[in-house]
């Protein structure tokens, strides 16, 4: 199903004259791991490895390797970033986090200390689209699996919002092993049509303020 999510977006927005790239983070045998390895030359300080600190000062000199630069550049750009995934133990599959540890760093997607959350990464917009195992009544407030939006303020807040890039409506496919092909193909086609007119679509709030409404 997210295979084929990932097709139709691809395919409406070539349509449309857009330029895609799709990082196939398992195709590509993505790297999950952040090592010292993300580093080229020399480090800061070779007694102690901080990652974040190593990192940061790769960034500044163009000592990253190669794999987090090529996923930067198409970061960069971007203007629409969609993430497809499966929700995987209430977050992202693990390789895809790995891609956010080592792709996000301090410097390119933001910089600390910081009050506002303003982030690097200004002007951008992402939307999560994800499949479930659960259904939507198990991801509501009364449900199983507790409210969905809070499953996903982590990710909405803590990673997007903190970046500064703007959020919009996650598209949520509940629980697509459990329905008819036929209901399959309509998540596909609504998702589609959704992708129409996206750039439309206005960001919701990702700021501390939104949980208590």
């Amino acid at each position: 199903m997210n295979g084929s999510l990932k097709d139709a977006a691809v395919d409406v927005f070539h349509k449309r004259g857009y330029r895609v790239i799709v990082s196939d983070l398992y195709a590509m045998e993505f790297n999950a791991v952040a090592t010292k390895n993300d580093v080229l030359g020399d480090l800061c300080n070779p007694e102690h490895f901080n990652y974040a600190t190593e990192t940061t000062e790769a960034f500044k000199s163009g000592l990253l390797c190669e794999e987090i630069t090529k996923e930067q550049k198409k970061i960069q750009d971007a203007d629409l970033i969609i993430f497809q995934f499966p929700l995987y133990w209430f977050s992202f599959p693990a390789i895809m986090k790995g891609w956010i540890d080592r792709v996000f760093i301090k410097g390119f997607a933001f910089n600390v200390p910081s009050h506002r959350c303003d982030g690097l990464l200004q002007g951008k917009k992402a939307l999560l689209s994800f499949t479930t195992g659960g259904t939507k009544e198990m991801y509501s407030k009364e449900g199983a699996k507790g409210d969905i939006q809070l499953v996903i303020w982590p990710i909405h807040h803590g990673i997007l919002h903190f970046c500064g890039i703007k959020v919009l409506v996650p598209h949520i496919a509940y629980a697509p092993e459990l329905v008819t092909e036929e209901k399959r193909k309509e998540i596909i086609t609504l998702w589609a049509q959704r992708l129409e007119n996206i750039w439309d679509e206005k960001p919701i709030d990702c700021t501390s303020s939104c949980l208590f409404k």
